[in-house]
């Protein structure tokens, strides 16, 4: 895509050395798992997480990196891989970004060993180098994202979630990571935890609209890699649903969460929930208090001066917010 190689224009070079650091921090000793990592390597996404980090190191030194942030790049990178490798398991998705998943070609068992193996590997490589402060933000992150995995699942059976607690469901599950990410990059150049902490409440902040994000192309019309309502169908509460719920009158809602735990495998009636929910404004909602966070976490960047850096930086908040998918 355009934009994103013209985000990754002044980290070019990092993240193409990154890549083959990347890989070699994947490298076993079992044949039959680096054929299943070099099928993950060579379908890789946008690499957003990794960006982050080489951007974030270069705001605050205006343009230098260093080895702790490509280790870093690459913990984080394991760790998000290892989690999409586990979350096509749980959710029985056969599909990742219009390949075959792991566990669809190697079955479940292979698939959790695998991310059993990046997580540890990642992990690691912080021990090896003594970066124990990356640990630290690592290891924070995955027990977070962990956490608010189950609480939602444990808030879906329930459908009681309010809208704070909707918020903390994603900032452990979704922000977390990203605000580690920010961390790391700031961390793996300087010793300030004030820049350190700074960073990271940007990348929470970006997080959080990036999940908002999401859950309004479970409203959209246009193809995103899921159908529209899969939300609904797997009774997850999202922020335009929340919203709704919250302000419509007792009948309506006696009505929406009947739909949803009975009626979310009916097509006519999921469509008519998704009606509902745009009717109520719940997307008008949602789409603000994503801007809210957008704006909240560009104010933070006024602490440093202009740079091809920071301009990357904005330009990627920018595409968190306005993404086709």
């Amino acid at each position: 895509m355009k934009i994103v190689a013209e985000i990754k224009e002044p980290i070019a070079e990092e993240m193409e050395l990154f890549e083959k650091k990347f890989h070699d921090a994947m490298l076993s000793k079992v044949a039959l798992l680096n054929r299943i990592t070099f099928y993950i390597v060579n379908r890789k996404g946008k690499q957003m997480r990794p960006m982050f980090i080489f951007l974030a190191a270069k705001i605050v030194t205006n343009g230098t990196v260093n080895e702790r942030t490509y280790r870093g790049a690459s913990m984080i990178e394991l760790i998000h891989t290892a989690s999409l490798v586990h979350d096509d398991v749980v959710d029985e998705s056969y599909k990742r970004r219009g390949f075959f998943s792991i566990n669809a070609l190697w079955k479940n068992k292979i698939a959790v060993l695998v991310g059993d193996f990046m997580f540890s590997k990642s992990l690691l490589l912080s021990v090896e180098y003594e970066d124990y402060d990356l640990l630290n933000i690592v290891s924070s992150a995955i027990k977070e994202m962990s956490e608010g995995e189950l609480m939602q699942l444990e808030k879906a059976r329930r459908l009681d979630i309010t809208e704070e607690i909707y918020y903390d469901i994603i900032r452990q599950k979704t922000a977390t990571l990203i605000a580690a990410c920010c961390a790391i990059g700031a961390g793996s150049v300087v010793k300030d935890t004030a820049e350190v902490e700074r960073f990271r409440k940007f990348g929470e902040l970006i997080g959080m609209a990036f999940q908002i994000k999401d859950d309004l192309f479970d409203y959209g019309d246009e193809k995103i890699g899921k159908p529209t309502g899969i939300d609904i169908k797997e009774q997850k509460m999202t922020l335009p649903l929340i919203h709704v719920l919250n302000n419509c009158s007792s009948s309506d809602k006696r009505w929406l969460i009947n739909s949803i735990k009975n009626h979310n495998r009916n097509k006519k009636r999921v469509k008519e929930v998704i009606a509902f929910v745009k009717d109520n404004e719940g997307l008008l909602y949602a789409e603000a208090k994503m801007q809210q966070y957008k704006k909240e976490a560009l104010d933070l960047l006024r602490h440093y001066p202009d740079s091809i850096y920071k301009d990357s930086l904005i330009l990627m908040v920018n595409y968190v917010v306005n993404r086709k998918k």
